[in-house]
């Protein structure tokens, strides 16, 4: 058994904690939205006994764990093609608590072994029966070295860029990964042209200048409404950030708040108070996109150095049309991200 969890008994009361991961659980696509990172690799097929397990999995390695978020990130090889890298991550799922789960795990089914028993408290390692609860498991394969950088455990920096450094530094360093290849978001452009993922969509308005669509992020499993992610994609192209958007842009945003509330309301009966609509600076991605979380779903990207909420975004653009040109960002970047050095070299102050 690969996991262990830990339960604890109070009285007559049990709570558990668990993972263990089946073939079934692990299954894994070769591209879920927001895996790309928005990178050129070459798409390679895995063996069927590879998309059913992770069989003849090598020189695995650690690239980091995040114990608050139950997940640990891994690199590896597989047989097929030794020259190429992989990303592996896997987390721990939501607890099902529907009334039939509930009864699985609290069954005989659920091994128990004590780690700790005092007076009226005791804790145990937990392994319920195959199949009721698992990881999630992505796969970035091939994994460009920008994706696995990604992953790596390294420092963090908090940087600020002005208005200028965007113009003289930040803008031009973009400009220069798109022409090289190294930013590609083809694959964004293949949603919404319905050439991929067309079968992931929740809702889409088509109109070309304030239309957009709809579907769940790569960490949303689409059923539990509490851990809701969805991702706004606007039709519009040439926006790449937050940093760009002037009053020009504010029917799109308008229409992005106004319909992707409706549709979400209508689907997953979730009302605005239950929800935060965000944009990322800087974004994983330089296509604008809009990032729609439950409100009790507590993941990384939701901090005042990255996140900015739509309804923050559309009344500042209100108030000054180039407010965001304008405006400094503070944000963080990792150690061995190019933007920090070329930040660090090239401004003036």
């Amino acid at each position: 058994m690969l996991c262990f969890s830990k339960a604890v008994v109070i009285v007559h009361y049990m709570s558990v904690l668990i993972s263990n991961m089946s073939e079934e659980q692990t299954g894994v696509t070769k591209k879920s939205f927001g895996d790309n990172n928005g990178h050129s690799t070459k798409r390679l097929k895995l063996s069927e006994n590879a998309r059913a397990s992770f069989e003849g999995a090598y020189d695995v390695s650690v690239l980091n764990e995040k114990r608050t978020q139950k997940a640990v990130f891994l690199q590896g090889k597989f047989p097929e093609n030794p020259e190429a890298d992989a990303v592996i991550i896997l987390e721990q799922k939501p607890f099902d608590v529907s009334p039939k789960a509930l009864s699985g795990l609290l069954s005989v089914e659920t091994e128990l072994s004590v780690d700790m028993n005092n007076d009226i408290y005791s804790t145990y390692n937990a392994i319920p029966a195959r199949g009721i609860c698992g990881l999630k498991a992505t796969l970035i394969y091939p994994a460009s070295k920008k994706h696995i950088n990604k992953y790596r455990k390294q420092d963090i920096f908090a940087i600020t860029e002005t208005g200028e450094d965007y113009q003289k530094i930040t803008l031009p360093y973009l400009e220069k990964q798109f022409s090289n290849n190294v930013f590609n978001i083809q694959w964004v452009y293949n949603i919404l042209d319905h050439k991929q993922e067309s079968e992931r969509i929740i809702f889409e308005d088509s109109d070309p200048e304030v239309g957009f669509v709809l579907l769940p992020d790569m960490k949303w499993d689409g059923k539990d409404a509490k851990s809701l992610y969805v991702i706004a994609i606007p039709h519009k192209r040439g926006i790449k950030s937050v940093r760009e958007l002037t009053g020009k842009h504010l029917p799109l945003l308008e229409n992005i708040e106004l319909k992707a509330l409706g549709a979400i309301k209508q689907k997953f009966g979730l009302d605005r108070e239950s929800l935060r609509l965000y944009f990322h600076y800087q974004p994983s991605y330089y296509h604008l996109h809009v990032h729609i979380t439950h409100i009790e779903l507590d993941i990384p990207g939701t901090s005042v150095l990255r996140a900015h909420l739509l309804y923050d975004v559309i009344e500042n653009i209100k108030l000054k049309s180039d407010y965001y040109q304008q405006k400094s960002f503070s944000f963080t970047l990792v150690q061995n991200d190019p933007l920090l050095e070329e930040l660090r070299t090239n401004r003036s102050t």
